[in-house]
């Protein structure tokens, strides 16, 4: 980790501050929804899906943009933490789920306007062989801020005696932080095509990343939201405090796989390591089909917060791999653009399943696709960059 650059740790500590101010709001979604604003499964799988495409649709817009001329993608990533937490901080105030939906989604815009650009900063700033670790470093400390947001929510309410109202008002701290910090960020050389970039093409991707994409955009629908577990924990009957806890610890797994996932994908095939992590997450959600109990919901939780740290600095990692030093930003807008687009209905499939069907046979769904995703995800080529010119 020391030989990662000081910009790298800095842009960490910008996630995991904005990552403390998130998680201290989105856990109290399912509850706000459910206890004061009197929504289900399906209303919650339209705030988060909605939420999510929004998000996607400006990442595509805004790598693409950064791509364009040196300094752009800093000034993004500022805007976009800017906004977010403006917003977050205001479902404090929602009096209709359908407000909640508004406020969330504007949370996600600002996350859509950020995350591409940011994402192309932190492949700047660091040499190809140590790519994995750097993006798994950065999940881990994205998801270290969610352990911390959760524990400093179940503080509040547990010492101070606080509603949900008044923590999700609190998130306004950790938020203030992360917008200074990542104004010091200082912004990598960034390579500039010296031509005008061509079109913005779904054809002008190669064949290689056009199948990547596809089959990350697919395991959209296993990727639900941990809101959904948090719902089901609610369901069973666990408080509120017990919820924020689980919260916390199934983000921790996440921290404790995230670095070393990230650092093995450096020097085994990256697709080797996400079809791994895909595939025990599919364990995972069919395992939370039996979960019976709040000891049940614990352990299974704990080991699908690990399956799916292992592969996230993989995943953004892969990207990168497939695409020009010119077009990074591009590339990762166009990985968010589909998983976004994905988002909407495999929310509401999701939040359907569950309110027409049951909490099983969602669950049931999802690992499913993670399952035949993780096999689809091997049948891609590798690629690697052998120069360090990024």
């Amino acid at each position: 980790m020391r030989r990662l650059p000081g910009t790298v740790w800095l842009l960490c500590l910008v996630s995991f501050c904005n990552d403390l101010a998130s998680d201290m709001v989105v856990p109290l979604i399912p509850i706000l929804l459910a206890s004061v604003l009197a929504a289900g499964p399906v209303a919650l799988g339209l705030i988060e899906g909605v939420a999510e495409a929004v998000a996607s649709f400006l990442k595509l817009w805004a790598g693409r943009h950064s791509d364009q001329a040196s300094g752009r993608r800093k000034r993004l990533a500022v805007a976009g933490y800017f906004l977010s937490n403006a917003a977050r901080p205001l479902l404090a105030f929602a009096g209709h789920w359908a407000s909640a939906l508004l406020l969330r989604a504007v949370d996600r815009v600002g996350k859509g306007v950020r995350s591409a650009p940011r994402d192309a900063m932190l492949a700047d700033m660091v040499d190809p062989a140590l790519r994995g670790a750097a993006f798994g470093l950065h999940r881990a400390f994205d998801n270290a801020g969610a352990v911390l947001g959760a524990l400093a929510a179940a503080g509040v309410l547990y010492w101070l005696g606080a509603d949900v109202k008044l923590v999700i008002l609190a998130s306004v701290a950790p938020g203030i932080a992360a917008v200074l910090l990542m104004m010091a960020v200082r912004e990598p050389a960034q390579h500039v095509a010296s031509e005008p970039l061509p079109p913005l093409s779904w054809r002008a991707l190669g064949p290689a990343m056009r199948r990547i994409l596809a089959v990350l955009g697919v395991f959209t629908f296993a990727r639900v939201s941990d809101t959904f577990i948090v719902l089901l924990g609610y369901q069973m009957g666990i408080g509120t405090i017990e919820l924020l806890l689980l919260w916390a610890v199934l983000n921790l797994m996440k921290v404790l796989t995230a670095y070393a996932g990230g650092g093995w994908s450096d020097r085994a095939p990256r697709r080797i390591v996400v079809a791994v992590s895909w595939a025990a997450w599919a364990l995972g959600f069919w395992l939370l089909c039996g979960a019976q109990s709040a000891s049940g919901l614990w352990l299974v939780s704990l080991y699908v917060g690990a399956a799916a740290g292992l592969g996230e600095g993989a995943e953004r990692a892969l990207i990168r791999d497939y695409a020009s030093a010119e077009e990074t930003g591009t590339a990762f807008g166009w990985y968010y653009f589909l998983v976004g687009l994905a988002s909407i209905p495999a929310g509401l499939a999701f939040g359907a399943l569950w309110q027409f069907g049951s909490a099983a046979l969602a669950f049931s769904f999802a690992g499913a696709i993670a399952a035949l995703s993780a096999l689809a995800i091997l049948g891609t080529v590798e690629r690697r960059e052998a120069s360090a010119g990024v």
